[in-house]
């Protein structure tokens, strides 16, 4: 029987906050729609204070913005977007085109083709996230995806100069200094300047997440964007003051951050409630870790390992960290998280920020019906057909005939006739008298 030692307040999402955010949004997109260049500009002007001769950055502008970045964030940029396209490799090459002869003379094929535009945004404002540059970027490049166009706002009307980096580096074919729903709406419809886009990845705050949903269809998403959520389940093998630490470091992405702690140990548990307390007296991000842990932060005591893998699971969290003897067991025992983080050696930090998969993950509980951004969101699984024995093709013919009829498909079922007719010399009673 699980046992919350702390719950979350469970208080109602702002209903007409979030309705205000939906009207706002749609108005930024109908006017990008109507007036293209002149609403992106208005709206940047408007949210940014931000309106140069053009948004996108010339390979000169790239060049002297880059020069600026400090010699070792450039080298720590480069070695953490060498691990992401590592491994975005080995995510492509287990995707295999086939054809197979699946009976004598029907060739059916299966081909992995990329998107030939993809917008990649990059957040700023308080925290500007280089990593998505990586995330977006660099696992659209090595799917093959042609262009890649990336936005990122200027951060209080300064160029977030390491971001620009990290998208140069990372392949992006153009750079906007563009933000907010004004740059998601540009780059789905397409202005005077602007190229339209098949696909958007990244994350974004609140008025970011509802332009994807409202643009959805029109275009493709990675994902619908919530919060950040981070879950740790651990035994009385785990270090408290770790766990305490770990949870604080997601706490800190906004003051609406879920942070969960799982654990067999009632001890654990309230040394970590004790730390965390202690931890945030002098926690230079306070000001979003303490709102969160006061009001999502939550820690469930439960009898054993196996209800703790279905208490998270129950959960779906983004991140589910896995501090036990026999960490790996959580491999076999859980089914609906985002990503795993197996070990005290391993952390959610090192999945958001440098060891190499992908951080962009589904939240407010997708867990339980996808994955997270990775190549084969950037590719269109399609097939293709091709029957080269007329003998066959007059088998499939009169099988087709009969399927479509039980469904009242005429015209579907004449398909299937004529080559019945013309490669067997089935009788076609409907055919037109002048083929008689």
């Amino acid at each position: 029987m699980a046992t919350h030692l702390k719950s979350a307040k469970g208080a109602a999402e702002d209903a007409a906050r979030l309705e205000g955010v939906k009207a706002t949004v749609a108005e930024v997109i109908a006017e990008v729609r109507d007036r293209g260049d002149e609403a992106v500009r208005e709206y940047s002007a408007r949210f940014d204070n931000w309106s140069p001769k053009s948004f996108r950055l010339s390979a000169e502008e790239i060049e002297r913005i880059v020069g600026t970045v400090p010699d070792q964030a450039i080298a720590d940029i480069k070695a953490v977007q060498e691990r992401v396209r590592r491994f975005a490799q080995h995510q492509r090459e287990s995707l295999h085109d086939f054809e197979v002869e699946t009976e004598p003379g029907v060739l059916l094929g299966q081909k992995n083709i990329p998107v030939s535009a993809a917008g990649a945004y990059v957040p700023g404002g308080r925290y500007p996230l280089v990593a998505s540059a990586h995330m977006t970027v660099v696992t659209a490049k090595v799917a093959g995806v042609e262009r890649v166009t990336a936005c990122t706002p200027p951060i209080r009307g300064e160029i977030p100069a390491a971001t620009v980096a990290a998208l140069h580096f990372a392949g992006a074919d153009e750079i906007l200094l563009l933000g907010g729903t004004q740059a998601v709406a540009a780059m789905a419809i397409g202005t005077e300047t602007i190229g339209k886009v098949n696909m958007l990845a990244g994350p974004g705050n609140a008025y970011v997440a509802e332009a994807k949903r409202q643009l959805f269809g029109e275009v493709g998403i990675d994902l619908f964007a919530g919060p950040t959520e981070t879950l740790i389940v651990a035994d009385d093998a785990a270090d408290p003051f770790v766990v305490a630490v770990d949870l604080l470091s997601q706490a800190e992405h906004g003051p609406d951050s879920p942070a969960v702690l799982i654990t067999t140990s009632e001890t654990l548990a309230c040394r970590v409630i004790e730390l965390v307390d202690e931890i945030l007296l002098d926690m230079p991000t306070a000001d979003m870790a303490a709102p969160a842990w006061r009001d999502h932060g939550q820690v469930v005591v439960v009898s054993s390992l196996d209800e703790a893998w279905e208490v998270a699971d129950s959960y779906a969290s983004e991140h589910v960290q896995v501090l036990t003897n026999e960490p790996r067991l959580a491999l076999e025992k859980m089914h609906d998280y985002g990503a795993l983080f197996l070990g005290e050696g391993t952390c959610v930090s090192y999945g958001d920020k440098v060891i190499g998969t992908n951080h962009t993950l589904p939240t407010r509980h997708s867990a339980t019906y996808t994955g997270g951004l990775w190549v084969g969101k950037y590719l269109k699984t399609v097939t293709y057909q091709e029957v080269t024995d007329p003998r066959v093709s007059a088998e499939l013919g009169e099988l087709c005939g009969r399927a479509a009829r039980v469904e009242l498909f005429e015209g579907h079922a004449r398909s299937g006739d004529i080559r019945a007719w013309k490669y067997a010399e089935a009788p076609l009673p409907w055919a037109p008298a002048s083929l008689a």
